[in-house]
């Protein structure tokens, strides 16, 4: 922009090693009286005509034209209106009987008719098509972001989570009861209870999350359906999104790679070395801030499909091109970033997780329903708070306070001491720590100095977006105006002082006032809740199926488990992760000891519960399953460290195929290499057998 900018051009170009890195280039933005110094030598009436008159023409002879056209074309499906409306009140129908509970009813009608009005009734149905592909193949699907807000999503089973306010309903009659007497903040908080009606058990749901944080107060905002697939099955869905819609309709959304912090700091740094040039901390963070955010590259995004309808080409829109510049890719991603192109063309969020391969271990190895699991048992809950369902204490598992380790979002070093300090009693007090960890500015500095200075308990403080419009209607502010507030509070944008005299009437109290000024970022409830849910299943497994968890854990997510460290016993493991934890505080681990941590913890844990693991077996040993056995946890061929997934799969492949008699034998047809065959014999995987096949007679 200004002449003095080129040191910062220099720098990028020093970074990247070009030679010329430190030729002047003369380019920058020149004003019209600098434009018409450049040109001085043709006179003043010329100068003048060619700097300002030309230019002005030839601006007017172009039409004004957009790269991206106005409005919204999302892909057409013949009766994707008539078919969302019949799935939903099928499936309404079964939950809450025939007619529907007024509030069922209300709140449905309401979704429906904004979802169809605005034309996003096609985004949902084929949002339903995925999910049901994925569960053809055996792998349920989690929903992320706020799309558990709306009921359609949850009566069309694309989300798992229950907006509907706290209830109980019959399974048995329907009968249902939406008075919340107790003012639970989830239905998984109510105390059971059988059918007044017929005597059975009901069921508890219900998440009390308000439809406009995921429409919009009007309904009209663009919806974003995310998705989480299982790595299993993630490239199946992308290759059934192209069969739906036609390859040639399918696409990658593109991404802008741009200069990082680091990076630029350390461009900065040599530049300065180079130039032999020492200057003050103040001008190094000029510099780098005039890099950091330069564009570097193009990639994709991890899992967004843009699918462009056939009656347009993807070029009314959009260029493409191959991420990074690389021709040789398969993949062809947009060149404009999906940022730009977010209101105009659908994009589908087919993302991967481990926790649906968590679930489809865990389902395969205990022949249970993950579904079944009951949201409501103590001794889960007694997780957050203690070890005590495990049946440890904190001295046997390294001083881990909690028995969280391994539970979706809550086993991290982040999350542990936030639980610890806000001690959670229920579902809906998880669901607030959840929003706490994943928002800015919400709970250090803000909901933490709340609840340590006893202004507030965890179930007051503001810990979703979702939140905010429900407590201030409750507390008596005019519904669209909570909305309002809600939307600028959850971007970071604050209060107006309009806004505050508005709270203050209605009887806000201060705190809260002050806590809202200093947000930055606000998770919503429904993803929270997905998480939760998520949390409190594999829990269950946890406290009682131990064996299965911790062998479908390892299986879902292998990566860390060195077998040597493994079967070197509770003590071994104990001294690997006090030597990374020495590391950790000096800031010294690399990402796969990190990883190494976090599971050694486990097997940790596992070994404190009295589960043994056992060594690896040329017989019994999986490739990649840790299998559980009656004695224990049978290791997997690749948690040995120096033997790749190709050379795991190679063996079991072998030796499932015939019987192997000597260590030669299995070299050769497992095409393994020198260096496989020691790790193998150093572990004693093939002890017993001989070094060839041939006979000895003496």
């Amino acid at each position: 922009m200004r002449k003095t900018d080129e040191v910062y051009r220099k720098i990028l170009l020093a970074g990247m090693k070009f030679s010329d890195a430190d030729k002047e280039s003369g380019l920058y933005f020149r004003t019209t009286d600098e434009m018409l110094a450049e040109f001085d030598y043709l006179g003043p009436e010329k100068a003048r005509e060619v700097v300002i008159t030309n230019t002005n023409k030839i601006a007017d002879m172009i039409e004004e034209i957009r790269p991206i056209p106005k409005g919204t074309y999302t892909p057409n499906m013949e009766g994707a209106e008539e078919n969302l409306t019949n799935m939903c009140y099928d499936k309404a129908k079964r939950i809450y009987g025939d007619p529907l509970p007024e509030v069922v009813e209300a709140r449905l009608a309401k979704e429906l008719e904004s979802i169809i009005k605005h034309g996003f009734a096609v985004l949902y149905v084929i949002a339903q098509k995925l999910v049901n592909y994925s569960e053809s193949q055996g792998y349920l699907v989690g929903s992320r972001g706020s799309v558990g807000s709306s009921l359609v999503a949850f009566m069309a089973d694309i989300s798992e989570v229950n907006p509907l306010p706290a209830h109980q309903v019959c399974p048995n009659c329907r009968y249902s009861d939406f008075t919340n007497e107790e003012h639970c903040g989830s239905g998984y908080d109510m105390p059971d209870r059988s059918c007044p009606n017929c005597g059975t058990k009901m069921v508890n749901d219900g998440h009390d999350i308000p439809f406009e944080t995921f429409l919009g107060f009007y309904g009209d905002k663009s919806p974003d359906i995310d998705l989480n697939f299982s790595g299993e099955v993630q490239a199946k869905v992308h290759k059934y999104t192209e069969q739906l819609f036609g390859a040639e309709n399918v696409f990658r959304a593109g991404t802008l790679g741009t200069l990082a912090d680091k990076t630029a700091y350390g461009f900065v740094a040599k530049f300065l070395e180079d130039k032999k040039v020492s200057v003050n901390k103040a001008e190094i963070n000029r510099l780098v801030d005039g890099c950091v955010g330069v564009k570097r590259t193009t990639g994709q995004h991890p899992g967004g499909i843009i699918v462009i309808p056939r009656e347009y080409d993807v070029y009314d829109f959009t260029p493409i091109q191959h991420p990074a510049d690389d021709s040789s890719s398969s993949v062809i991603t947009t060149h404009f970033a999906f940022s730009y192109l977010h209101d105009t063309i659908l994009k589908l969020d087919e993302l991967g997780h481990d926790v649906p391969t968590k679930y489809k271990m865990i389902e395969r190895y205990t022949n249970t329903s993950v579904m079944d699991v009951p949201m409501n048992d103590q001794d889960v809950y007694e997780l957050f708070r203690s070890t005590k369902s495990l049946g440890i204490k904190p001295e046997d598992i390294c001083g881990t306070q909690l028995g969280t380790l391994g539970l979706p979002e809550f086993g991290t070093g982040f999350v542990q001491p936030v639980v610890i300090e806000t001690k959670p009693k229920n579902f809906s007090d998880l669901l607030q720590i959840s929003g706490l960890t994943h928002g800015t500015d919400v709970w250090a500095g803000n909901a933490q100095e709340l609840i340590k200075n006893g202004t507030c308990d965890i179930s007051q403080v503001i810990g979703t977006r979702d939140g905010i419009m429900l407590d201030l209607i409750r507390w008596g502010v005019e519904k669209g105006l909570s909305f309002k507030i809600m939307e600028s509070v959850r971007k970071g944008k604050g209060l107006t002082p309009e806004w505050e005299d508005a709270m203050r009437a209605a009887n806000v109290p201060e705190w809260y006032i002050a806590s809202c000024k200093k947000i930055k970022y606000m998770f919503p409830k429904a993803h929270a809740a997905a998480y939760v849910m998520s949390a409190i299943r594999i829990g269950w497994y946890k406290v009682h199926m131990p064996l299965e968890f911790y062998a479908a854990f390892f299986s879902a997510a292998p990566d860390g488990v060195d077998a040597e460290i493994v079967m070197s016993g509770k003590r071994g493991v104990e001294k690997t992760i006090e030597e990374l934890e020495r590391k950790k505080k000096e800031g010294d681990t690399t990402q796969k000891e990190d990883a190494m941590y976090a599971k050694l913890q486990l097997v940790n844990e596992a070994y404190a519960r009295r589960i043994k693991f056992l060594p690896i077996s040329l017989e019994k040993s999986d490739a990649f399953m840790f299998l559980p056995e009656a004695e224990g946890i049978r290791l997997p061929f690749a948690s040995l460290n120096g033997v790749g997934e190709s050379a795991a799969k190679s063996i079991a492949e072998v030796r499932d195929r015939e019987t192997i008699l000597s260590i030669e034998e299995l070299r050769l047809k497992a095409k393994l290499t020198k260096t496989v065959v020691e790790v193998l014999q150093a572990n004693g995987v093939l002890d017993g057998l001989s070094e060839t096949n041939q006979l000895t007679f003496f």
